[in-house]
């Protein structure tokens, strides 16, 4: 372990001690460089106990990031060193920088929702760096034994999550992300076990609720997602099914009892049914 990267654990667990205050002559840029450095550590102590907490804090709660260096952490954020960093690559270490990279870029445009300072090529572009990530992402883990959580598929939920809900995002950038989500649930590869599927169900359920999109659309997504059930019997056939079907599950029982979506219910219902083999109805 280098002395660096002992020295920031020491820093970061005696600042969250302090309820995460500086001490006198020190500044949050100060810690930029090597929370950065170090947001992919494989050791989730580092990674997700402390990193992760110091951006939350900082970002959201206590606004230490003044716009121009949110603006300059969202591009060192997105880079090919960070969310990109070998992206496609599976089964190695690369996608803890990746993922949790994308955590505090959902924190900054939760900030842009409150107090906008980006403007609209900036979200669009952003928009566009997602739908790539969501693409090009292929080590779709959720939790590791040793080393904790990946869930690239739940930390990129949570940025579109923000993302949709911009005043800059455009009806054809929210259709562009509803076939995101079905590239993911059709994946081909990986069937969801740790809830990726419910964090997803967020992105659908936020359009929903604050009815982003019509509902003739979300009810036609829906639809569209048991057309893996036409196609020849295949293990990726059989991945598209099953997590399409516990997706819609999860989005069924968060808007079952909404009233406004009485059409919506019943669409969920019938692709369930036909995405269920097992189903005697």
């Amino acid at each position: 372990m280098s002395d660096t990267r002992t020295k920031l654990m020491l820093d970061l667990q005696r600042i969250e001690k302090d309820e995460y205050q500086l001490r006198g002559g020190e500044h949050h840029q100060d810690f930029l460089p090597l929370l950065l450095q170090y947001i992919g550590d494989p050791q989730p102590e580092l990674r997700d106990s402390l990193i992760y907490p110091m951006f939350y804090m900082w970002i959201k709660e206590e606004n230490r990031f003044s716009e121009d260096e949110l603006r300059k952490l969202l591009a060192v954020l997105t880079n090919e060193d960070h969310l990109f960093y070998h992206i496609g690559s599976e089964d190695d270490e690369s996608v803890f920088t990746r993922t949790f990279s994308a955590l505090p870029i959902a924190l900054i445009v939760q900030r842009h929702r409150k107090n906008p300072f980006l403007n609209q090529a900036e979200i669009e572009q952003l928009i566009y760096v997602m739908l790539r990530y969501y693409k090009e992402e292929k080590d779709l883990r959720g939790y590791l034994p040793v080393e904790g959580w990946a869930h690239s598929v739940s930390h990129g939920a949570d940025v579109f999550v923000e993302l949709v809900q911009c005043e800059e995002s455009s009806l054809a950038m929210l259709g562009e992300v509803l076939v995101a989500i079905s590239g993911m649930l059709h994946n081909g590869r990986h069937i969801f076990s740790d809830e990726d599927d419910e964090r997803l169900a967020n992105i659908v359920d936020t359009m929903m609720d604050q009815e982003l999109l019509s509902h003739q659309e979300i009810a036609d997504w829906i639809s569209d997602l048991a057309q893996c059930c036409d196609l020849p019997r295949s293990r990726s056939q059989v991945i598209a099914r099953v997590n399409s079907k516990n997706f819609l599950r999860s989005l069924y029982f968060r808007r079952g009892q909404d009233s406004r979506g009485n059409e919506l219910n019943r669409v969920m219902l019938a692709t369930e049914a036909k995405l269920n083999k097992f189903s005697i109805s």
